[in-house]
């Protein structure tokens, strides 16, 4: 027997029936066809579920999407208007802060909460901030380029993280 959920994904309101043990990023992916929010380990381990709950980062596949009742919630496409980039996409891009790219929404999406947070980490402060995401292609060097220079894009007015 179905439960109804009231958020807001994306800032679009929804109103959804969902069975009461449907993990956020089922909902996500299968409900909603966000399809940006990965799923890689289903243990919370990896992060490439990573997706803002009222702004701060959680791992998706470990919270039931009841939980989020209420809640806004922002995924990977839901961080720029449709066709343009948030500085943090366009940094992962020109930093090569990607290889295969499964966990990088993941990381941006910590990534916004980071700096929103602080737009000027240090990098032990980008590492904390991205501590509950791995990636198993890269060295995690080029990431954190890629941090640096979107949070010198957000100082320089390019745009205010999103995350709300």
């Amino acid at each position: 027997m179905g439960q109804t959920l009231r958020l807001k994904v994306n800032g679009v309101e929804r109103i959804d029936e969902v069975e009461p043990r449907l993990l956020l990023v089922y909902y996500l992916r299968e409900v909603c066809g966000l399809t940006g929010t990965h799923v890689g380990c289903d243990t919370s381990q990896c992060g490439a579920c990573t997706v803002l709950l009222a702004g701060a980062p959680v791992k998706s596949c470990n919270m039931l999407a009841l939980q989020a009742e209420g809640a806004s919630l922002t995924t990977i496409e839901g961080l720029a208007a449709p066709g343009e980039l948030h500085p943090l996409q366009t940094a992962f891009w020109e930093q090569h802060g990607l290889q295969c790219g499964f966990c990088t929404p993941g990381f941006i999406m910590a990534a916004t909460a980071l700096l929103a947070d602080n737009p000027d980490p240090s990098d032990e402060e980008i590492g904390r901030g991205l501590e509950g995401n791995l990636c198993r292609c890269t060295g995690y060097v080029n990431i954190r380029k890629a941090v640096k220079a979107a949070g010198e894009a957000v100082r320089a007015g390019a745009a205010a993280p999103m995350g709300g």
